[in-house]
């Protein structure tokens, strides 16, 4: 099985740097999206399947807390794994988080070997 990704960030170069080290996990990809905010991303998600969600928090138009929020309430959406990509990782941070559904999250700067933990243990399947 192949995953379909999807990058939300406001930045450019975070996004093309998460996309490339994705590229480097050595797990099936089928495809890489990205959107530079939450609205964008739910424009995507109204027309793609896609497996797993990485996301910023702070981001213009609709931050990474409105996505989730947005998406927690969409019964198309809610059953897609959200993993919060940020440099901000206070304990209160991550609980308020993981109440709205996150599946998981991800620390900048981030590494290859990190994506594919995040995402194995997110999406439970992988096989090398």
């Amino acid at each position: 099985m192949a995953y379909t990704i999807l990058i939300v960030d406001d930045s450019q170069t975070i996004r093309s740097m998460l996309e490339r080290s994705l590229a480097m996990t050595g797990l099936p990809i089928e495809a890489v999206m990205q959107a530079e905010n939450g609205r964008v991303a739910l424009d995507i998600l109204s027309t793609m399947w896609v497996d797993i969600v990485f996301t910023d928090i702070h981001m213009p138009v609709l931050d990474g807390i409105g996505l989730i929020t947005s998406m927690q309430a969409s019964h198309e959406f809610k059953d897609i794994p959200v993993v919060v990509v940020s440099t901000e990782g206070s304990a209160i941070r991550m609980a308020e988080l993981t109440k709205k559904g996150i599946k998981g999250y991800l620390r900048k700067p981030f590494t290859p070997e990190k994506i594919r933990d995040v995402i194995v243990s997110t999406l439970g399947v992988w096989n090398a």
